[in-house]
């Protein structure tokens, strides 16, 4: 029987030393993302047979598993969870799967799984060199905003890393866009903030990057990222004051620029199934979008 307990900050080393193994450039299997938002999606995991097991609750409130991570016999694993899940009433599923993770599945278990595409949790995935030179016509808007922006601002980009003063300034500039950005009728925004708050308060233990713009020594924009893969870096937060014409864009570009240029991939995870997101994730092209499937029973 598997025994699963909620994600502490002190199993950071001990999640990490399974995920390192893999490649799959998935921003789910991240210890910063499991511990950050663990709270709203009461994530758990386990330990068994040199397995890891994750279990969380979907927005339906649902039980649902991701693909056990380790060395070995899949099927074995996923005999595990099923197991597991035998003690709710809910169907079981395995979410975020990928196409690489489907071969895989299949190869162990054929025929057993149907998969249905999740658009809302898949992950776009761009080429650093595309973002920090927004070459083409396709991002000549892009590139507009960003010579907008230096024209009307005198801006300086500063690094977090390394810089617990700034990532201590960047707390008071996330309080302030909170109170202009806070909406009851969201609840997912009080999340985001808890999330980014954890980021922020364990910056360094975490091993974060970031930066942050300033305008007239004001702090306009921050962004928070770790190295996902070898060649991968996930981008977790990005806030910025839109009062401040193309905030947002610079910020993206320099984060890239001066915290990622050497990998190949910027992972700037999923759109939730929010259209202004999705329509914003769409506008810079993506070079991959990392699908990810429900995987259930078939009938």
């Amino acid at each position: 029987m598997l025994e699963f307990r909620s994600f502490e900050l002190e199993d950071k080393d001990l999640i990490n030393s399974y995920l390192k193994n893999q490649n799959y450039r998935v921003s789910d299997l991240c210890f910063v993302n499991l511990y950050a938002w663990g709270k709203k999606f009461n994530t758990q995991f386990a330990v068994c047979d040199d397995w890891l097991f994750i279990r969380f609750k979907d927005n339906y409130g649902r039980n649902s598993y991701l693909k056990p991570i380790g060395e070995g016999d899949i099927k074995k694993g996923i005999e595990l969870i099923i197991e597991d899940h035998k003690q709710f009433d809910t169907v079981f599923q395995i979410r975020g799967v990928t196409k690489e993770m489907i071969a895989e599945i299949e190869e162990a278990m054929p025929g057993v799984f149907e998969y249905k595409l999740n658009m809302s949790v898949s992950d776009y995935i761009y080429t650093s060199e595309k973002l920090i030179n927004l070459k083409g016509k396709k991002l000549q808007s892009k590139r507009n905003h960003i010579n907008r922006f230096k024209r009307e601002n005198s801006w300086k980009y500063k690094t977090l890393t390394g810089n617990p003063q700034l990532v201590k300034e960047c707390k008071s500039m996330l309080d302030k866009w909170m109170e202009i950005n806070s909406d009851e009728k969201d609840p997912s925004l009080a999340y985001d903030d808890f999330a980014t708050k954890i980021m922020l308060e364990n910056f360094e233990y975490l091993g974060l990057k970031g930066g942050l713009i300033c305008v007239d020594n004001e702090i306009a924009a921050f962004s928070i990222g770790e190295v996902l893969t070898e060649d991968t870096v996930v981008v977790h937060v990005e806030k910025a004051f839109t009062s401040i014409h193309g905030a947002y864009t610079i910020m993206n570009q320099q984060f890239v620029l001066n915290e990622a240029a050497e990998y190949k991939y910027i992972n700037r995870e999923e759109d939730m199934g929010v259209e202004n997101l999705r329509k914003a994730k769409l506008s810079y092209q993506p070079d991959i979008l990392l699908e990810k499937y429900n995987a259930r029973f078939k009938e």
